[in-house]
């Protein structure tokens, strides 16, 4: 696999990086090497690298801040369990983002009954007889002017993204959110480019159809837009 990185290299690449950004980094695989080795440093680098990215991928799968921070550390952990085990076999973006993937897959299955059941909940907590989300919040509604109307949007667009089927949302949410290429994306999820390409497509089908009463003005703005490349 290569010449194995000392445990003084990467502490010594680490201070090259942390005094000149022109500088190349040293590889993510070789800090995780380096990490499996011992060395504690280049994991802080690996965190401080891929915290925020990782960070935005949980939180658009799962919707909800404190919850994807506690996904986050959970992401981080696994990766601590796994160093013995780590090979070079991909890139490490892709190895990471896959047990980011795993863990969102678990998340919203436990989180989908809950899901369900908050929407038609009575949204007074104190008599429980209030209306529910459905009834306070009809498809059709739309707001007295742009600054009013724009978080209703938001929401619906964030809302029909949470109900897209998971294949599609995973894959929607790493393109869209992201930015990740059909390739890296068919490598974290176990499928070809042309197999992510198609989950894309069916997932903007879907999104159109449910936000489908948005003014087109309205929906320029804040829905999704479709791209490939």
């Amino acid at each position: 696999m290569g010449r194995r990185m000392t445990n003084r290299a990467p502490k010594a690449a680490l201070s090259s990086v942390e005094t000149s950004h022109d500088e190349a980094r040293v590889a993510d695989e070789a800090l995780m090497e380096a990490f499996r080795a011992g060395d504690a440093a280049a994991f802080e680098e690996l965190t401080r690298r891929h915290r925020r990215g990782l960070f935005h991928f949980l939180l658009r799968s799962v919707g909800n801040r404190s919850r994807a921070e506690e996904l986050l550390q959970e992401v981080f952990l696994r990766v601590i369990r796994a160093r013995e085990r780590y090979v070079v076999t991909a890139k490490f973006t892709t190895w990471v983002y896959t047990i980011a993937r795993n863990i969102a897959i678990d998340e919203s299955r436990r989180a989908k009954f809950r899901r369900h059941r908050s929407l038609d909940a009575p949204t007074s907590m104190r008599d429980g007889d209030g209306p529910s989300l459905h009834e306070r919040l009809p498809a059709n509604q739309v707001g007295t002017d742009d600054a009013a109307q724009a978080p209703t949007i938001r929401d619906r667009v964030a809302a029909a993204v949470s109900e897209l089927p998971v294949e599609q949302r995973e894959v929607f949410v790493m393109r869209q959110f992201r930015g990740m290429s059909f390739r890296q994306i068919g490598e974290v999820v176990g499928a070809s480019e042309n197999t992510a390409k198609s989950r894309m497509r069916y997932a903007l089908e879907k999104l159109r159809k449910d936000l489908a009463d948005i003014d087109p003005r309205d929906q320029s703005s804040q829905a999704p837009k479709e791209g490939y490349g």
